[in-house]
């Protein structure tokens, strides 16, 4: 099939997942173009069957602000063309599957057919989609796909409830390349021993720091964690809430043993050097990072919200607490790094779990299912 992927192409999971389906799609035969405001994190590799297509931005004077909306559609006109796509496969409902609707009515005129997908990642649902201005339009742009999927049966079940839809949504899991994600002997420049050097155990965060992450509660509990034994804490990602983490850090006396490394694109290498990852979101539709972090062989701290259950097994793989609890979060953390082999039991099972449930060949043709079905 000839394929045409949009996303954004930030280091949040939709834009990572949208890029790791599209290398996946390639490898198994079909044409794959990415269309997206720039090149997407995971798309650093060259792939034969995978092409970029960059939506650029106008600065005609009459607009006071680039119409990105507009361009992005153009852009998708364009290549339906050009490459005779098959099926557009947006990711986010706004704006992405309202752009789709424009450029299929537009390539309809000249008799052009272009399918539909839209996968629904979460806070295009539960935040943004939600927002009275915008809660119309995500509901058209939701009804008008030819098939609509969602990251997790939580994400599908808000969809329903807050815009009423009464169409088929398909719950497709996120996957991982349990390749490049797995456990592995160090490979970093410095090594473990540059943030650990007296071979305390590690704890890791890894996210783009918006509010709905909980930034603070993940400084908090290693604070809690930190009076209790030795410890270090690496935190991974940039964003708006990444000056008050440095600051509650210096207010709660952990500073010294926490280090911010900003975005990174081969965190694998991070994850495998980790011992223990947290999660402590105020809503998360799935995890993306979390599952990551299994794939490596991390037990995972995370809060008992959204899709988080459908990834992590308490007791087995890791552990859900409250949305808030960091003295829980502490308790569960310091269960696991003070005892090694129970940590290395949780990460087993963690891993295997990525492995049986989560792996590429066992989420892509579902994805490939749902193309037949719409092609029909």
């Amino acid at each position: 099939m000839r394929i045409g992927i949009a996303c954004y192409p930030t280091f949040g999971g939709s834009g990572v997942v949208a890029s790791e389906l599209g290398l996946e799609l390639a490898k198994r035969g079909h044409q794959v173009h990415v269309i997206s405001l720039d090149l997407p994190i995971r798309l650093e590799a060259f792939s034969e069957r995978v092409i970029f297509h960059e939506i650029g931005t106008s600065s005609y004077p009459l607009f006071k602000h680039p119409p990105v909306t507009l361009n992005a559609a153009c852009k998708m006109i364009d290549i339906a063309e050009v490459y005779k796509l098959d099926i557009l496969h947006v990711h986010y409902a706004i704006p992405w599957a309202v752009c789709a609707h424009l450029a299929r009515e537009v390539l309809a005129e000249s008799n052009q057919k272009l399918k539909i997908v839209t996968t629904l990642h979460g806070t295009d649902i539960t935040l943004v989609g939600s927002e009275p201005a915008f809660y119309a339009m995500t509901r058209f742009g939701i009804r008008r796909s030819d098939a609509v999927t969602a990251v997790s049966q939580y994400l599908k079940n808000a969809t329903i409830e807050t815009f009423k839809i009464d169409g088929r949504i398909d719950v497709i899991h996120n996957f991982v390349d349990n390749e490049r994600f797995k456990p592995k002997e160090d490979s970093s420049t410095c090594g473990r021993l540059c943030f650990a050097p007296q071979g305390e155990p590690i704890m890791v965060h890894v996210s783009n720091f918006r509010p709905v992450k909980n930034i603070p509660d993940v400084v908090r509990t290693f604070a809690l964690l930190r009076k209790r034994m030795p410890a270090r804490l690496l935190m991974v990602g940039d964003g708006p809430e990444l000056p008050a983490a440095r600051a509650l850090a210096k207010e709660l006396g952990v500073a010294e043993d926490t280090q911010f490394l900003g975005n990174q694109h081969a965190i694998e290498n991070i994850l495998a050097m980790s011992d223990v990852f947290i999660l402590p979101s105020a809503h998360e539709s799935f995890g993306l990072s979390a599952l990551e972090a299994m794939s490596c062989g991390l037990p995972v701290l995370a809060t008992e919200i959204g899709g988080l259950g459908e990834v992590v097994t308490p007791g087995v793989d890791g552990w859900l607490c409250r949305v808030g609890d960091c003295e829980c979060m502490a308790d569960r953390a310091y269960d696991l790094m003070s005892n090694p082999e129970k940590r290395k039991a949780f990460g087993h099972a963690a891993r295997h779990k990525a492995v049986t449930h989560f792996a590429p060949e066992k989420i892509v043709p579902l994805y490939e299912a749902v193309y037949e079905r719409v092609m029909k």
